[in-house]
């Protein structure tokens, strides 16, 4: 009896967020995967046009290539930033910390149009670079592959640096001493201790930015040209212009499957998934 009542009051203090995942996250993808298949007749025609024209398979190609580039570039930068954080002194520390978390008191739209103003040939990086004499024309920053990765590197790294600095502030130095006192380099001490004890952050971070990247518009829409067109302006602009609900449920359908998929083999692999902590 006892028992029972337990396990009542357990699915009274879940039910709230069960009802939520249903109604914000299961309803749409089931309605999502009910349009793929049958708007605007039932069959796999838009599996068909989304895995077999060129150009959708080159705008996936694309999603994933600036997603991956992201990915490492934030890997590049943020995992030095994580590693200074952890061994400062306390108010460097919270000074670094309080640097990431700035950007989050700006809106991605508002950061976007900033990027523009200061890429753009006449912009403020490109008179600097001028005026120091580092280049003489004005760098072509802007409406390509380059706009884009800045811009996204810059709005996704701090879900880099919080994983990476969550593993790092738990390592215990004392392997790294004892791989001192054994006579490694510092070199070797990084590569065969630290790196390794740190992967989980690497690892969590790395899929963090991949998989919000998988899914970016603004950024790529307002910084990148016409050969770097992700998956969700694609979506948008068959949904806003041509109605194709149906191709664009697939497309979406398509890019969730192979999320999930990229994550059960990481996490197959790794070890990491959803029972990691990063905060």
């Amino acid at each position: 009896m006892l028992a029972r009542m337990k396990a009542d009051r357990f699915m009274l203090l879940i039910a709230p967020a069960v009802g939520l995942i249903l109604i914000a996250f299961a309803y749409p993808v089931f309605w999502l995967l009910l349009r793929s298949f049958s708007d605007p007749v039932w069959g796999l025609h838009n599996y068909g046009t989304a895995l077999g024209s060129f150009i959708y398979l080159k705008v996936l190609w694309n999603t994933v290539s600036i997603a991956g580039s992201t990915t490492a570039l934030c890997l590049l930068l943020g995992y030095p930033m994580a590693y200074s954080m952890v061994h400062s002194a306390a108010l460097v520390k919270k000074l670094l910390i309080f640097v990431v978390l700035i950007p989050f008191w700006t809106s991605i739209l508002v950061r976007t149009f900033a990027w523009m103003i200061l890429l753009q040939p006449n912009g403020i990086i490109n008179d600097m670079l001028i005026g120091i004499g580092l280049i003489d024309a004005p760098l072509d920053l802007i409406f390509n592959r380059t706009g884009v990765l800045i811009g996204m590197v810059q709005i996704l790294l701090p879900f880099m640096i919080f994983p990476l600095f969550s593993v790092m502030a738990r390592i215990d130095t004392s392997y790294v001493l004892a791989a001192s006192n054994l006579g490694a380099p510092p070199v070797k001490q990084f590569f065969r201790v630290y790196l390794p004890l740190s992967l989980p952050g690497i690892v969590t971070g790395s899929m963090l930015v991949f998989i919000i990247s998988l899914g970016y518009f603004i950024t790529p829409a307002l910084l990148g040209g016409r050969t770097d067109i992700m998956i969700a302006q694609l979506i948008e602009q068959n949904i806003s212009e041509f109605g194709n609900w149906g191709l664009s449920s697939a497309l979406a359908i398509v890019l969730l499957v192979g999320t999930g998929l990229m994550f059960g083999i990481v996490h197959k692999v790794f070890k990491v998934g959803p029972d990691v902590r990063t905060t």
